[in-house]
């Protein structure tokens, strides 16, 4: 196949693939060093007059010792997190605290906060793992094409976003939708616990692997814990916890909408005992 120029829409597709991958950077392939090269002399003319003398050159003046740079944590540090996000006396206080946090590095890469959703006296609390590109946009969680699949799994049940609260395990997309870090994790964490205390559910249903072993703190995977129900202590607020699969997972791998059916009758069930949903 011949090589010929991109066009238009081409070109856009490409765009998009990079910033789907964090890329936002445009480099070279190799390193260019501008400073030496303004420092170098320019070649004299072949036509300059015998004996005219070359401008001279400064020397660089000596180098100054630097004192060594203080690198912040890439996590950042979780105390920090904890003591604001224990200042919080309402979700709106938590919600400026988190805005104001500079200690995740994701912060630097995202659009904006992406703080929760929904109505925080439903007495039920939907925990994801972190925004995707959509989240990032809104600046609401779970609104992309797994979004639009929860809702839809929520109605199923009798529910809607009015009559939940939809949060995720971190606030800020990771570049490329990757997976947060574990010190991305633990710097973010008591801003969850925290809004877990000021919300009080009485049922959470964490979805995804991700936000369940976050705050079940197990290393069983998902397939082998939903499904079951635990109680959990998130900012010392204790709940009843159940683990499911991600709506985008199951976008992936619709043969497991059966097993995630059989999690939403349970969570029907349990918010019927709660008197959250009518019999």
């Amino acid at each position: 196949m011949a090589n010929r120029p991109l066009n238009p829409a081409e070109l856009h597709a490409v765009l998009e693939w990079y910033r789907a991958a964090g890329v936002d950077v445009a480099v070279g392939d190799e390193p260019v060093d501008r400073f030496a090269a303004s420092l170098r002399q320019k070649p004299q003319p072949k036509d300059a007059a015998p004996g005219l003398a070359r401008p001279a050159v400064a020397a660089p003046a000596p180098a100054v010792p630097m004192a060594p740079m203080q690198v912040p944590l890439i996590g950042g540090d979780p105390r920090e997190a904890e003591a604001l996000a224990n200042a919080a006396d309402s979700l709106d206080a938590l919600k400026a605290a988190m805005a104001g946090f500079d200690g995740c590095s994701l912060k630097a890469r995202a659009t904006q906060l992406v703080f929760a959703d929904g109505n925080p006296d439903a007495g039920i609390m939907l925990i994801g793992e972190a925004p995707g590109s959509e989240e990032d946009k809104i600046g609401k969680p779970f609104v992309g094409r797994a979004g639009q699949l929860l809702d839809r799994m929520l109605g199923a049940i009798g529910l809607d976003r009015n009559k939940v609260f939809i949060a995720n395990m971190v606030p800020w997309r990771p570049p490329g939708n990757r997976n947060p870090t574990p010190e991305e994790l633990a710097v973010c964490l008591p801003f969850l616990h925290r809004m877990v205390a000021l919300a009080a559910p009485r049922v959470v249903v964490t979805l995804g692997n991700v936000p369940t072993q976050a705050l079940f703190e197990t290393s069983v995977g998902i397939t082998r814990i939903r499904g079951q129900w635990k109680e959990l202590t998130l900012g010392g607020h204790s709940v009843r916890a159940m683990a499911t699969l991600h709506p985008a997972f199951l976008l992936r791998t619709p043969s497991a909408k059966r097993q995630a059916w059989q999690d939403l009758l349970s969570v029907r069930e349990a918010l019927q005992k709660e008197n959250l949903l009518p019999g």
